[in-house]
């Protein structure tokens, strides 16, 4: 007998957000430019690494520290 297919998920099947976006959402940068400037200053970490890449993607369970907070990205809630 042969085992299940136990391969990940391809990258389109998982729920993205990118880093720009997601400080919006949390309401870290009003503006995206506000959030380019914070990514670009260097005051983002993603997973306690220093990001400078204002179009990461991030998947959920990604943790984003800015400022001394620290915000876990969730998966989307099914409607």
């Amino acid at each position: 007998m042969s085992e299940p297919d136990a391969t990940p998920p391809s990258g389109d099947d998982v729920p993205t957000v990118r880093l720009d976006q997601f400080l919006q959402l949390a309401g870290v940068a009003g503006t995206g430019g506000q959030a380019k400037v914070l990514i670009q200053s260097g005051a983002v970490l993603v997973d306690g690494v220093l990001e400078t890449r204002r179009r990461r993607k991030l998947a959920p369970g990604a943790v984003v520290s800015v400022g001394g907070e620290e915000f876990e990205i969730a998966a989307p809630a099914d409607a």
